[in-house]
């Protein structure tokens, strides 16, 4: 298996290659912005403007929003490779390198017959839950219709189980994915992970210690660390052709994660693997989960919170004044021009990368374009969370640990994962329509962790933030 690549970038650059898809898919419905992503030298400095651009040029406009989206993707398919193949067409014409057969495991305990929500050391249940989700979005952390969605769920525990769903989590062993709630409830799911053995024994231990039926691939011929568990970027074919032989409407969710370029790569086979479901299997249901720190935008209702709270900040004019002076006007610029509806949180971390940015854009894209063409989608903005994976890096951990000064709550992964695999069977069971332009459904519960509402705009606090989480993790 390790001397087969699988899923590749044309060239040595993968800032090249992100470049070439972004200014693609700006193409048709903004040529300027295309240009102007063709024309960038200082691409790791400068992404975060063009990512922003590629939103704003959809905003008003439907019409452009799918062009982008649709125009993304195609390039995506056409430039990334698997084998000597465009990525577009790896399915349909590689040979198969390995087959999978499934192996079952089912939980040993009961379903839960309810939501219950972990939050700070306890487990709240029925009103406590209800009361939780009002506190969030008082405090701005949580949209309405994030509350709405939830209690939805909460006042409907028989869909908890998904019946009839074969949920695919892709990624089953990351942190924010819904696979533990999904066990907890009894549904029926497909993990697929690494085939390492520390990854595959964490999604064996949920499996046995849930109320649900687990599947996962194992391999008949195999140089692998373990006999069970798929690579995505390098086993594609294999893995699509696995999942259709399950009967019931598949659930394809990624949660995948990973660093650099290679996070790119996972993404884009996943995407692939999305497409050729869609066209073999058009019941098929997508998932996501959105990540806060990216470009959105934001209804008047955020929007209005935000300017609030600038007015009625805990930093007077005074100081706010002194500090845009020494720091030359970047620090605690408010978050939205006064009067705007809706408003754009422009959220991006330059400390995670254009190639971070690319990989979260193409699941937005592929969930523009699957609804605009009838399929069922789940994808909701996340809060930002305490993960393994955030937490290594320092100037991360520094800022979550002073963000709640700035009005943003920081979840732990496991209040994370539960809530937001409540908002995927909402999402699968409750019928919503389709909003009249995606930036619309994007926004739709929301659970953004107060960023949308804020009094600042990301970038411009989240160096004070670092510097006053500093002592809290030292601490």
């Amino acid at each position: 298996m390790s001397a087969i690549e699988g899923v590749s970038f044309p060239g040595s650059s993968t800032s090249a290659t992100a470049r070439a898809v972004l200014a693609d898919a700006l193409r048709k419905a903004d040529p300027v912005g295309a240009r102007a992503v063709d024309q960038e030298t200082g691409w790791r400095r400068e992404y975060l403007a063009h990512f922003r651009r590629a939103v704003e040029a959809g905003v008003g406009d439907a019409a452009a929003a799918h062009s982008i989206a649709e125009s993304g993707l195609e390039s995506l398919h056409r430039q990334l490779r698997f084998e000597d193949v465009p990525l577009g067409e790896a399915i349909g014409v590689s040979s198969l390198q390995q087959v999978f057969h499934t192996t079952t495991a089912s939980g040993t305990q009961d379903p839960e017959t309810e939501l219950t929500l972990p939050y700070r050391g306890e487990r709240l249940r029925g009103r406590q839950v209800e009361q939780q989700l009002h506190d969030w979005h008082d405090r701005g952390v949580i949209t309405q219709s994030c509350v709405d969605a939830a209690t939805t769920v909460l006042e409907h525990p028989e869909w908890l189980r998904l019946d009839g769903d074969v949920v695919v989590v892709l990624g089953a062993g990351a942190e924010m994915g819904p696979y533990r709630a999904l066990q907890r409830w009894g549904a029926q799911v497909v993990a697929v992970d690494l085939p390492h053995a520390d990854v595959q024994g964490r999604i064996h231990e949920v499996a046995q210690s849930g109320a649900g039926t687990v599947h996962v691939p194992s391999r008949i011929v195999t140089d692998a660390d373990a006999d069970i568990g798929a690579d995505l970027v390098r086993e594609l074919p294999a893995v699509a052709h696995w999942l259709e032989s399950f009967s019931g409407r598949l659930v394809l969710g990624n949660y995948c994660y990973a660093d650099g370029g290679q996070h790119v790569r996972v993404s884009a086979a996943a995407d692939a693997l999305a497409a050729h479901l869609l066209d073999r299997r058009p019941d098929t249901a997508l998932a996501y989960l959105a990540t806060p720190t990216d470009v959105f935008a934001v209804p008047k209702d955020e929007v209005d919170r935000s300017e609030l709270a600038y007015s009625k900040g805990r930093a007077g004019r005074t100081v706010r004044s002194t500090v845009r002076m020494a720091s030359r006007g970047r620090l605690l610029q408010r978050n939205y021009p006064p009067g705007a509806d809706p408003g754009l949180c422009d959220a991006l971390v330059p400390q995670q990368g254009p190639n971070y940015a690319l990989a979260k854009r193409v699941q937005r894209w592929r969930a523009t374009a699957a609804r605009q063409a009838g399929a069922t989608v789940s994808m909701n903005v996340a809060p930002s969370t305490r993960t393994r994976s955030v937490l290594k890096n320092r100037a991360l951990a520094a800022a979550y640990a002073g963000a709640h000064r700035f009005g943003v709550e920081v979840f732990d992964p496991a209040t994370s994962n539960t809530l937001m695999a409540a908002l995927l069977v909402h999402d699968l069971r409750a019928d919503v329509a389709p909003q009249p332009e995606p930036w619309q459904d994007e926004a739709f519960a929301a659970a953004h962790g107060g960023l949308w509402t804020a009094a600042y705009h990301p970038r411009s606090a989240l160096g004070l933030a670092a510097v006053l989480g500093v002592g809290s993790l030292r601490g």
